[in-house]
């Protein structure tokens, strides 16, 4: 080993970072909850054709709230976006991702399409407040002594996530290792129990 190879400084590693609502995560919760209450009481109580409803309403159900509530991720890694909605995985490798923007709502585009990104949540509502605390300059500044004038923009959530995954898409677009194309996976696990629980229920509720 040379000289230059003990002294060469390591390559430098980024973490992977992780956006979800957290808003989604407590309503998905409390829905849950409130479903498994309601469907545990009407297996305890319910005569046969009551407890297979509410099975069925159930397998129905809890995969609907578990997919658009408590599925929806996106994991910035060093070499690719993974974005996972309700009922898709997005695998992106940098190289392949075009643009990212929030209008109305988050999305993510390649040369093949978009995608939209169901766990970052566009406030128009929260736009509007943090454009007229910033004309106001009554924005939430950084502390501890330094100048008020100091400090980024106040931004809200959604364009503040963007902003970091614009960034990191910066570092990686040119890599080798960050090139390839996107790739799609349909969610089965969420899909089947939900095909399962609306035929059932179809079919209970017909009888």
């Amino acid at each position: 080993m040379t000289s230059q190879d003990r002294t060469s400084p390591p390559q430098q590693q980024y973490a992977e970072r992780s956006y979800r609502s957290p808003a989604a995560l407590v309503g998905g919760a409390l829905l849950l909850l409130l479903g498994l209450w309601l469907g545990g009481d009407a297996q305890l109580r319910g005569d046969v054709h009551t407890k297979l409803t509410a099975l069925f309403a159930l397998l129905l159900g809890v995969p609907l709230v578990v997919a658009f509530t408590l599925r929806p991720l996106v994991r910035a890694g060093e070499d690719r976006l993974t974005v996972r909605n309700p009922f898709r995985t997005i695998t992106l490798p940098w190289g392949a991702v075009e643009d990212l923007r929030a209008a109305f709502s988050a999305e993510v585009f390649t040369s093949g399409g978009k995608y939209q990104l169901w766990a970052v949540p566009v406030s128009l509502r929260q736009r509007k407040k943090v454009s007229r605390q910033a004309a106001r300059g009554t924005a939430p500044r950084p502390r501890f002594g330094l100048d008020a004038d100091a400090g980024p923009v106040p931004r809200a959530m959604a364009d503040q996530t963007l902003d970091e995954l614009r960034e990191i898409k910066e570092r990686a677009t040119h890599r080798e290792s960050a090139q390839g194309e996107p790739a799609v996976r349909w969610s089965y696990e969420v899909l089947a129990p939900l095909v399962v629980g609306a035929v059932g229920l179809a079919v209970m509720v017909a009888l």
